[in-house]
C-alpha cells in the first residue's frame, strides 16, 4: 500500500495589518513521519511572533535531539507554565504528526480543538482526552487518517471571532464546523477553506480582525514516489543488489548516466537504445531501456534540470529528457537519489568547468535542498 502524503493550505493574517503575525506553524517530512506545529504567541505583533518562533523552535529542537512526541511536548508545556504570567516570551501550541500509513496524534496546549473532515465530506470536532500535565491541563487526540481525508488546525483568532459583537462565546469550534460543513455542501474544494473560513472570521467580527488567525488544513492522499540512480555503486560488485533493490522498489523509476544505464542494462538484462533523433539542441537525447520510466545522460541532465526546475513547465521543451525528469521531480511527493559512490573523473575536466557543470556530488545536494523547498521529502543515498 502505498504511504500517505499530507497537502498543506494555510491562510494567515495578522490582527494589525502590515504587523508580523503573533501565529507560526512549521512543517517537517521524514521517513517516519510527517510533524506539524502550530504556536500562537499570547498578544499580537512582534513579542508575539517572537514567542510564537521560540515556541516552535525548542520543540523541533527536542524532537531532533531524540525526545518522544510526548517528552518535548511535555517539556514545552513545562517551561511555558513557569513563565506564565512573566515578561518572558509565552506561547500556547498544537503539534501534529501522521505517520505514513495515517496514525495520527495530536497534542494541544490552550488551542482550539482540531477538526476532522472525513471522505464523506463532513466536518466534525475530533473527541480529545484531556488530562493533568503538571499543572497544566492538556488535550490528545488519537486518530486515523485515510487517503482523501483532512484535518485542520486553527488559532484562537478563528474561534473567538464574534466575541463583543454579539456573538457572547465567539465564533467557537462548533460554528467553525457548521461552517465548513456549508461550504463543502456548496462544492467547495480542500484548497478553497482556509482562506473562506479567514474571511468569515472577519466577516463576524465587523471586518476586523480581533487577533491574530491562523487557519491549517491537511489532506491525505496515496503519496507519488520517484527514485532515481545515478552513477554506479564504489564498489563494481555492488552493481548486481544495488539494480536489483533499485528494480524492487514501488513507485517510477529514473536512470541518469550513460554508464549507470549500461550497468542496468546488464543486470536486467535488456538493452539500452539512444534516441535516434532528439529534438532538442540543449538538452541530451534521452536513452530507453524496457521496464525504466526514463533513463537519461549524467551529470548535464542534471544540472540543466537544477536550472529550470523552477520555471514554468508550460515553458519546457516538450520532449527532452530534461524536461521529462523535471515533470517527474515535481509530481513526486517523496524522492530517493540512489547516488553511485564512484567518481568520473571526465566530470572534473576543464570543458565542464567552462561550461559550469558541477559533479554529481555537487549537483545533487543542491537540487535535494531546491526540491525539499517546495515540501518535498527528498532522501541521498550513497552508495
Amino acid at each position: 500500500m502505498s504511504v500517505l502524503y499530507l497537502d498543506l493550505f494555510a491562510q494567515q493574517y495578522s490582527k494589525r495589518e502590515f504587523a508580523p503575525c503573533g501565529d507560526y506553524y512549521a512543517v517537517e517530512r521524514t521517513l517516519e513521519h510527517t510533524t506539524i506545529i502550530l504556536s500562537d504567541g499570547i498578544g499580537s505583533g512582534v513579542k508575539a511572533h517572537v514567542a510564537a518562533i521560540l515556541c516552535t523552535s525548542r520543540l523541533q529542537e527536542l524532537l531532533r535531539l531524540g525526545f518522544s512526541l510526548r517528552q518535548a511536548f511535555g517539556r514545552v508545556v513545562e517551561s511555558m507554565h513557569e513563565i506564565r504570567g512573566s515578561e518572558h516570551p509565552y506561547a500556547v501550541f498544537t503539534v501534529l504528526r501522521v505517520l505514513p500509513r495515517g496514525e495520527t496524534t495530536i497534542l494541544t496546549y490552550e488551542m482550539p480543538p482540531p477538526l476532522f473532515i472525513g471522505i464523506n465530506r463532513h466536518c466534525s470536532v475530533i473527541p480529545a482526552r484531556t488530562e493533568t500535565l503538571g499543572s497544566e491541563v492538556v488535550a490528545e487526540v488519537n486518530a486515523y487518517l485515510d487517503d482523501r481525508e483532512g484535518i485542520l488546525l486553527t488559532s484562537d483568532g478563528i474561534v473567538q471571532a464574534g466575541l463583543e459583537n454579539g456573538w457572547r462565546t465567539g465564533w467557537g469550534s462548533e460554528g467553525v464546523t457548521r461552517f465548513i460543513n456549508d461550504e463543502l455542501v456548496d462544492g467547495k474544494s480542500f484548497p478553497e477553506l482556509p482562506e473562506r473560513i479567514c474571511k468569515k472570521a472577519f466577516e463576524i467580527s465587523k471586518n476586523r480582525f480581533r487577533d491574530d488567525a491562523t487557519v491549517l488544513l491537511l489532506q491525505a492522499r496515496r503519496g507519488r514516489t520517484l527514485h532515481v540512480l545515478t552513477g554506479p555503486p564504489a564498489d563494481p560488485a555492488d552493481d548486481y543488489r544495488v539494480v536489483k533493490e533499485f528494480m524492487a522498489k514501488e513507485g517510477l523509476r529514473a536512470v541518469c548516466g550513460a554508464t549507470t544505464s549500461d550497468i542496468v542494462s546488464r543486470v536486467v538484462g535488456k538493452p539500452v537504445s539512444i534516441e535516434s533523433n532528439p529534438s532538442s539542441l540543449i538538452a541530451p537525447p534521452k536513452y530507453y531501456i524496457e521496464g525504466i520510466d526514463l533513463v537519461t545522460e549524467g551529470a548535464v541532465t542534471l544540472n540543466q534540470a537544477y536550472n529550470i526546475l523552477e520555471a514554468d513547465p508550460e515553458e519546457y521543451e516538450p520532449e527532452s529528457g530534461v524536461s521529462r525528469l523535471c515533470n517527474l521531480l515535481r509530481e513526486a511527493d517523496r524522492i530517493y537519489f540512489w547516488v553511485g559512490g564512484s567518481r568520473n573523473v571526465a566530470h572534473g575536466d576543464l570543458s565542464f568547468l567552462q561550461r559550469g557543470i558541477l559533479p554529481r556530488q555537487t549537483i545533487l545536494p543542491l537540487l535535494a535542498e531546491k526540491l525539499r523547498n517546495q515540501g518535498k521529502l527528498v532522501v541521498l543515498r550513497e552508495l
